[in-house]
């Protein structure tokens, strides 16, 4: 059975594709990516081919590629795509699967049918990235409520940018939830600094005991 662990975030562009490169190297595992919408710059999977040194038949081919940068359910009616969400299960690999989502929870697949359904059904371990910017309190702890409702084994959070101890502190304490670590700012962005960052930042036995 596949050992899995789903990545998403608070929000669109905070940096939980880099996460997933380095979290996917660390683990020595495979890279998933279900639905990719908008095909023109380097897509995620490219990214995490690119960051997180797993050979490239460890990054597995999307489910949905989509070539409208938009939400994957509109994305979807544009390009005459039916996205089957109760369908869509993680394929099988001999080693952690990292599964990163699009955007935040409540990014609907469908009309009908949000990213956190499908994590609910699953029920693998998820990690939430957050940023630690102004309104990372407030985007992270509704997200932890929604995940807790749905009863999602949540790992913990794992934060991204500058630090910043207060934010940090107050969500692990009133989310009632592990601070996994923080992935700083690179530049430039590159495998071996990301790998080193991942290192320092966070501790891998963390995520192994989550999926063991």
């Amino acid at each position: 059975m596949t050992k899995a662990i789903v990545v998403t975030g608070t929000d669109t562009g905070i940096g939980k594709t880099v996460f997933a490169a380095a979290l996917a190297g660390a683990l020595d595992g495979y890279y998933w990516k279900p639905i990719q919408s908008g095909l023109a710059d380097e897509t995620d999977s490219d990214a995490v081919r690119r960051l997180s040194g797993l050979a490239a038949e460890r990054i597995l081919p999307e489910r949905h590629r989509l070539s409208t940068p938009a939400s994957p359910h509109l994305a979807a009616e544009i390009d005459g795509v039916a996205i089957d969400a109760e369908g869509l299960d993680p394929p099988a690999t001999p080693r952690p699967l990292v599964i990163e989502g699009a955007g935040g929870l409540l990014v609907p697949l469908t009309r009908e049918v949000t990213y956190i359904d499908v994590f609910a059904r699953w029920r693998a371990p998820l990690v939430l990235c957050a940023r630690t910017t102004l309104g990372t309190i407030n985007h992270t702890l509704l997200s932890i409520e929604a995940i807790r409702a749905r009863g999602i084994p949540l790992l913990g959070v794992a934060f991204i940018g500058d630090e910043n101890a207060s934010s940090e502190d107050i969500i692990a304490a009133l989310g009632r939830t592990p601070r996994l670590g923080r992935l700083p700012p690179l530049t430039p962005l590159t495998e071996s600094g990301l790998k080193a960052a991942f290192a320092e930042g966070f501790n891998a036995k963390d995520f192994w005991e989550g999926i063991a």
